[in-house]
């Protein structure tokens, strides 16, 4: 009798089914000896905290400015520049080319509640009903560690400062089609990226009120698919807000320069997630334990 065909898309373990703040889908294989009667418990279903449940309480910080001398001025100047860019003009009548033009206009821009600093080691403690948020936070941390923001091109910040507005009056990641063509990155395949043809989603904004997409190592290359939400901020995730969304507790220190640090978090599997599984799998060797 043939054996009966299983499909391997049922063993694939759904992360944001299980309380983690981010779409991560891996398989997870544990090995019970045949003549162990013995059958595991189940990942228990939990709603997942949102993006923005789960980094706003770290402190608001701006990106720094790179390729020049880095000032808050400096850096305000480089971004309001995309108010002269004409931007209801190069949307050519599509239905969000008046929301943004008057989003990105300078006089709203100018009163744009930007911070100063581009990084903070100020810690806050926020009180959760969720047992995944409550597992981030620890009341004897004296300071934040790996809240540090990465320099950005003048030209990529007004790329995220549209890309946030957009997410944040969309409801969605911009496509490269969405961009105004003055804000096209110059690269070979943008006309491809254009037309959805390979890499449309350059720049991905991850979006406050969804879980996160998957954190990974290449995070540690550029910002590009880890774009913070608010546009104030304009910029990319830190080494804190990845490590959140992949659940790490406030109090895991990363060692080494922050392009390692962003590929420790990547390469992990969610503590939160490991925890969860490891539970079962005490379970079972509890069970074989009292068996014998």
């Amino acid at each position: 009798m043939a054996e009966e065909e299983v499909d391997p898309r049922l063993f694939l373990v759904r992360a944001e089914d299980y309380g983690i703040p981010q779409a991560r889908h891996r398989m997870f294989i544990v090995g019970i000896r045949s003549d162990l009667k013995v059958r595991p418990t189940t990942l228990r279903k939990m709603t997942a905290p949102t993006v923005r449940d789960t980094i706003s309480s770290l402190p608001a910080i701006r990106s720094g400015l790179s390729k020049e001398k880095d000032s808050r001025d400096a850096w305000l100047s480089a971004i309001r520049h995309i108010s002269s860019m004409n931007i209801r003009g190069q949307l050519n009548g599509l239905a969000y080319a008046g929301q943004m033009a008057r989003e990105l206009k300078f006089e709203k821009l100018i009163e744009m509640h930007s911070p100063r600093h581009t990084s903070s080691m100020h810690y806050v403690v926020q009180r959760s009903n969720h047992d995944v948020l409550r597992s981030l936070y620890d009341e004897r941390l004296p300071v934040l560690t790996a809240h540090e923001a990465r320099s950005h091109m003048a030209s990529d910040l007004r790329r995220y400062l549209y890309a946030a507005t957009f997410a944040q009056e969309t409801g969605r990641s911009p496509k490269l089609a969405d961009f105004p063509a003055n804000l096209l990155p110059d690269h070979q395949n943008v006309e491809q990226g254009r037309n959805g043809k390979m890499f449309s989603d350059r720049f991905r904004v991850q979006l406050a009120d969804q879980v996160s997409t998957t954190v990974t190592s290449h995070i540690s290359k550029d910002g590009h698919y880890f774009i913070h939400y608010d546009p104030a901020q304009c910029r990319s995730l830190t080494v804190r807000e990845a490590a959140r969304l992949q659940t790490f507790p406030d109090n895991y220190f990363f060692a080494g320069p922050r392009t390692e640090q962003y590929h420790q978090v990547g390469n992990a599997v969610p503590p939160n997630l490991a925890q969860q599984i490891a539970g079962i799998v005490a379970e079972v060797l509890d069970s074989i334990r009292s068996s014998g």
